[in-house]
C-alpha cells in the first residue's frame, strides 16, 4: 500500500520528504524485517495469551515422553498464525502488489497457512492425534505447486536475462545484456558459466518438442520441490526454536541469493542470471526472516508456544518457492541439508521396519525418527513402547543430549550449510 502510494505520488510530481526511500530495495528490505520482528513481538505476546485462556495446546505433546523429564504440559498450539501475520503486514504495506513473484510468495502463505491450520484445529480441537488426512496434506500441497510451476510458465513477468556484463566507459558504467526470455535455465552449484536448461534434456524431442517437454518437466519438479520441502520442515518441527531457527538462517541465505540475482551489477559480478522484479523475492524474504525471529522470542527453549503445522507447513512451502523465483531450487538439498536428513531418516525407517515386519521381528535403524528424536531417546523408552524391538544404532543411554544442544548444534550446521550455499556462487 505504501510502496503504491509514494510511486503514485511520485509519478504526480508530488514530493513528499521521504517518500524516495520506499524505491530503494534495501530500505523497504531493513522497513519489512522490523516491521515483521515488530509485529511478531507484539502479536505474539497477544495471541498466546487468548491461546492459554482458552486451553489450546496440542494434546499429542502432552504425552511426549523426555528422558530428562521434561514436560511440555498445557503449551499452547497454531503458534504459526504469529509467524503467518508478521509476515503478510509488511509485504501489504511496502511489497509491489502488481508484482507476479511477490503474489506468489502470498498465495504460498496463504494456501499453506490454512492447510497446516486445519491440521491443527483437527489435532486440537477434535482431539484427533493424526490430524487433516495426510492425502489432503498433500493434495494441498501438490495444488500449490500446480499454481506456481503454471504462473511461473506463463506469467509475462517471469523472465531471466542469462548473461550480463558490465564495463567502464569514460567513468560511466555501462550495462550488457541478452534480450529478456522465458526460460527453463536454473542455476547449478560449482559450475562456472554453466547454467542447466531442463528443456536441452529432451533435445531428442526436436527443437520444438524439447521446450515443451522442458516446461512440463520444470511443473512436476516444481510439485516436488514444494512438497519436499514443506514436509521436510514439517518433520524438523520437533524441539522448541529447532524449525524457526533453521528456517530463519535458510531465509537470510535465499535473501542474499534474491538480492545478487534481482540486481544488474552484482549479478553480473558473480556470473549468474539476473531475474527482473525478483527484488520483491528480497522484500518478501526480509519479512519472513523477521517474522521467524520474533517468533524464536517466544519458541525458544523453554517454549511459550508451539508452531504447529500452521507454521512448519508453511515455512517450508515459502522456502521452496523462493528458490523457485529466482531459479536457485537445485540450491536447495545443500541449503536445506537439515530436512532432507530428516526426511530421510523417516523414509529409511519405515521402509527398514516394515521390511523387517515381513520378516516377523521389529526392526528398528534408529531409536526415533526424525533423527534428531534419537539423540533424546532412551532404549528403556523404545522397549516400553515395543518389548521386541531392536535398534541397529542405539548408541548409549549414557551419552543422550539435551534438547537444546540438539537444537543448537542443527542451527550451526545450517550455518555451514548457508555458508557453503553462498560459497558455490565462486566456487565454480
Amino acid at each position: 500500500m505504501l510502496y503504491s502510494l509514494f510511486e503514485y505520488l511520485k509519478n504526480a510530481g508530488i514530493d513528499i520528504p521521504g517518500g524516495g526511500m520506499f524505491s530503494y530495495v534495501t530500505f523497504r528490505a531493513i522497513f519489512a524485517l522490523v516491521a515483521s520482528l515488530v509485529v511478531s513481538c507484539w502479536f505474539g505476546s497477544h495471541f498466546i495469551d487468548m491461546l492459554k485462556k482458552r486451553n489450546i495446546s496440542e494434546t499429542q505433546r502432552d504425552v511426549k515422553l523426555d528422558p530428562f523429564g521434561v514436560t511440555k504440559k498445557g503449551v499452547p498450539t497454531m503458534g504459526g498464525v504469529i509467524i503467518i501475520v508478521a509476515i503478510l503486514i509488511p509485504c501489504l504495506l511496502i511489497g509491489d502488489l502488481k508484482n507476479v513473484y511477490m503474489w506468489l510468495m502470498l498465495i504460498t502463505t496463504i494456501i499453506l497457512g490454512v492447510i497446516g491450520f486445519a491440521d491443527d484445529y483437527i489435532k486440537t480441537f477434535k482431539g484427533n492425534k493424526d490430524g487433516l488426512n495426510g492425502w489432503l496434506k498433500v493434495a494441498g500441497q501438490l495444488a500449490l505447486g500446480l499454481i506456481v510451476g503454471l504462473t511461473l510458465r506463463y506469467s509475462p513477468q517471469v523472465v531471466i536475462n542469462e548473461k550480463v556484463e558490465t564495463r567502464i566507459e569514460n567513468n560511466t558504467e555501462i550495462v550488457v545484456k541478452t534480450p529478456d526470455v522465458k526460460s527453463t535455465r536454473t542455476t547449478i552449484p560449482f559450475f562456472k558459466n554453466h547454467n542447466l536448461n531442463y528443456s536441452e534434456m529432451f533435445g531428442w524431442l526436436g527443437e520444438t518438442n524439447k521446450y515443451k517437454a522442458g516446461w512440463i518437466f520444470f511443473v512436476l519438479l516444481t510439485l516436488f520441490i514444494v512438497t519436499a520441502v514443506s514436509n521436510g520442515s514439517n518433520l524438523n518441527d520437533g524441539m522448541d526454536g529447532m524449525a524457526a531457527g533453521n528456517s530463519a538462517i535458510i531465509g537470510v541465505t535465499l535473501g542474499i541469493l534474491a538480492y545478487v540475482s534481482s540486481n544488474v551489477v552484482t549479478a553480473s559480478h558473480f556470473d549468474l542470471m539476473y531475474v527482473p522484479g525478483s527484488q520483491e523475492v528480497v522484500i518478501y524474504l526480509a519479512a519472513f526472516v523477521g517474522a521467524l525471529i520474533g517468533f524464536l522470542w517466544f519458541n525458544s527453549y523453554p517454549a511459550q508456544i508451539f508452531m504447529g503445522d500452521t507454521g512448519s507447513l508453511t515455512i517450508g512451502g515459502i522456502i521452496a518457492v523462493a528458490a523457485l523465483c529466482i531459479h536457485k531450487e537445485l540450491l536447495l538439498p545443500i541449503l536445506c541439508g537439515v530436512f532432507l536428513v530428516e526426511s530421510l531418516s523417516v523414509i529409511c525407517q519405515r521402509f527398514y521396519y516394515k521390511l523387517g515386519k515381513r520378516k516377523g521381528v521389529h526392526q528398528r535403524i534408529w531409536k526415533r525418527t526424525p533423527i534428531h528424536d534419537h539423540y533424546r531417546t532412551s532404549m528403556e523408552q523404545v522397549l516400553k513402547a515395543d518389548p521386541t524391538s531392536t535398534v541397529k544404532f542405539h548408541g548409549n543411554d549414557n551419552k543422550l543430549q539435551f534438547e537444546t544442544k540438539i537444537t543448537l548444534r542443527t542451527w550451526i550446521i545450517s550455518i555451514g550449510l548457508a555458508a557453503l550455499t553462498i560459497l558455490t556462487l565462486k566456487i565454480r
